[in-house]
This record gives C-alpha cells, structure tokens and sequence, in this order.
C-alpha cells in the first residue's frame, strides 16, 4: 500500500515550523512524523503538503492510496486500523479525519459516501505550536519503546553517575563520561555518535539524536529533545530543538521549540511563566492576533535560520519567525515577524540576500549545501511574510 501524510488544518496553527517543511516533518519525541509512520507501517511515506514546499518535499501518488493526517502521532490500534483500510473507507476522531482511502481516479472526495470508522481512544495530536513540547513527554516514551524494543543498549560507562538504568538506551558511538543520568522520571535515549560532556546533569525523559551534544555542565529537565547535529549548553527544560541548531552557552530555555538552523547568543534567557501566573497567548497566524495556550507555562517558538545575539532576553510566549536576526538590549516583541533584523529599540527587514548568505555559510560546516530549492522556499516565505514586517 501507499502511504499519504497530507497537512491538514491544523498547517497554519503550527506556523513558524510549517512555513519551512510539511506538518510530516516536525520533530516530537525522539522522531520526526513521518519516521514514526514509517517505522510503524513499513514503508516509505511521502506528503501532499503547500505547493511550495511540494520539489523539496514531493508526493508520490499510485493507483491506490492511504491518506493520513499528520497532526495525528501513531500508535499501534491506530496504525492497525489505517492498514486494514479498504476502498471508501476512512478513519473519523469526531469531526476530524485521520486517515482515508483513495484512488488516483477519484476526482474529489466525499466523504458523506465513506464508510466511517470511528476512533475514540486517546491519540495525539499535534495540533498547535505548543503542543510540540506538551506532549513531548508522551512522545518519547512511545518512541523509545519502538527504538529500543528488542535490543541492547551499549554498556553504560563506569564513571557515569546512574539512576533508573534499565530506562537507558545508548547507540553505537555515543560517548558520555562523568555525567549523571536520572531516569527514574522517564527515559533516556542517547542517539548514534552522540557527546555529553563532562559535568553534565540530565533528568528524563530526554531524546539525544544523532550526532547531537550536550556541552560541558549542562542542566537538562525533560522532557527535552535534542535534534540530529545540534548542541546544547546551560539549563534547558521541556524543550524540543528540531535539528542543526544551536543553544550552546549559559543561559535558559523552557517550555520552547527551536526550529533547525537556529542559534542562541551566550546568556539568552527566555521566560516561560508570567509574572502574574495568567495564562500565556501566543501569535495566531490566522487570526492576526494573540490566541490563549491553555498554558501557564510557554517560552519561545522560534522558526528556522532565525538567530539571537548574546544578553537576548525573550518575553513569556514569543514566537519568532523564520530567517530573523534578534540582538540588542531590552525584551523584543512577542511576535517578531520573519526576515526582521533588530530587537527592542526596533526592527527593519532582513533583506533575503544577507540571509541567504548566512544561510549558505551556517550549512556549509555542516556539509550541507544551501540549493535553490531552499532559496525558493525561503523567498516564498519572504513574500507571504510582508504584511507584518513595518519595513
């Protein structure tokens, strides 16, 4: 069969980290969407996402498809259910579509004429910004579960400090000595080729992805998730930094999600509790204005390539664009709008040409080459952008 992940509504509600990659794509947990979907089902997955996106992130359509929402995580009454799906079929949570059948002939779907299937067993749902870090607890436990079933972790080095040792996982080439690892509030996975360096302290549940570091005297809470090829230093909790992206100094970083290609200065801090204790709000892209959380505790949604001098202080509930430059005294805005380039005392546009350029510089130490195919993604994101930058 041929597997779907299509974006659905909840695309814009997930806005910075959707203007850059499908909904398939963001990292919960220890995986990405999509690679959870293709270890459960077997196959490789491609996504029906904004035509922009669509020659970096291609849909391959057969005679018969499987359609499945990607805000939706699998689990495995779930997965069993979208692979018994036959011809006009389709999965309903509610008035939410999960999953449908379809064939390359079907003009137009219609669903009034399917055969509901109702789910009514807790899933998740990544349906907001927020969600990345609130259910990531849930997420990495699910991920470890289906990474590590089956198999033996390498040993644990002697000089490591170790609580809950039996909820570690360590890949092939991960080096950590004189750390200490508590995993009695949840799991620990250290991916392939993966450092923590000396001194440092971490609290599960905590995801370390390939080839990801942990700097000297690091103070992890989970539940946290490193991407692949990032770096983290100072106090960080309940986090998620999707991959290449960098928080390498002192400094804190709670209840956020960093995009990839990001970097915080040495000494960023950002707020995750107002000091009132009310809820936070968040940016909405689609209403233009500040949408209530449910939260108490929000900090940073910063979208890819953006940047942060050193001393940059974030507001409770900031949500920073993609391709911006932060620096300066003083708390920016709690919307910084993409390819905006200042901070406190004011921002003017980033033009695409300077980003573009520190773009291809960034990605070049990590051999990875800025193609035309991001430039254009980029530029699109430029473009749609405008209405909210004042220059």
């Amino acid at each position: 069969m041929n597997y779907i992940l299509f974006d659905g509504p909840s695309r814009n509600n997930l806005l910075p980290f959707t203007f850059t990659r499908p909904v398939a794509d963001i990292r919960v947990g220890i995986l990405t969407i999509r690679e959870k979907w293709e270890k459960h089902l077997g196959f490789t997955i491609t996504t029906l996402t904004e035509d922009y996106l669509s020659d970096k992130y291609p849909m391959v359509e057969l005679d018969e498809n499987v359609m499945i929402n990607a805000a939706y995580l699998p689990n495995k009454e779930l997965v069993a259910i979208i692979k018994g799906l036959e011809d006009n079929q389709a999965v309903f949570q509610g008035e939410d579509v999960i999953a449908f059948f379809s064939k390359d002939t079907q003009e137009e779907i219609d669903f009034e004429s399917y055969q509901a299937i109702e789910y009514d067993e807790d899933v998740i749902k990544i349906e907001h910004t927020w969600d990345i870090f609130a259910n990531n607890g849930e997420a990495i436990q699910a991920d470890f579960d289906l990474l590590t079933y089956d198999r033996q972790s390498e040993p644990i080095p002697s000089s490591n400090n170790v609580l809950g040792a039996q909820h570690i996982f360590i890949e092939e080439g991960a080096q950590l000595e004189f750390v200490t690892l508590n995993a009695n509030s949840g799991p620990i996975y250290i991916g392939k080729d993966a450092e923590i360096m000396e001194g440092s302290i971490i609290r599960g549940p905590f995801a370390l992805c390939e080839h990801a570091t942990v700097k000297l005297g690091a103070k992890i809470y989970g539940p946290t998730t490193v991407g692949p090829h990032s770096k983290v230093g100072g106090e960080v909790n309940n986090s998620v930094i999707f991959g290449y992206s960098n928080k390498g100094h002192d400094g804190f970083l709670g209840n956020s999600v960093l995009g990839e290609w990001c970097n915080l200065g040495a000494d960023t801090n950002n707020s995750n509790l107002k000091n009132n204790y009310a809820e936070v709000r968040l940016w909405d892209y689609q209403t233009q204005g500040f949408a209530r959380t449910g939260l108490q505790f929000c900090g940073l949604m910063m979208g890819d390539h953006s940047k942060c001098g050193i001393n940059t202080m974030f507001n409770t509930g900031t949500v920073v664009g993609v391709s911006s430059n932060i620096f300066g005294s003083g708390f920016p805005r709690n919307f910084v709008p993409s390819f905006s380039w200042g901070g406190h005392s004011g921002m003017t546009t980033y033009l695409t040409k300077k980003a573009f350029e520190v773009a291809e510089v960034v990605m070049k130490r990590r051999n990875i080459e800025f193609s035309e195919v991001d430039k254009a993604i980029l530029e699109h994101v430029f473009e749609v952008t405008k209405q909210w930058r004042k220059s």
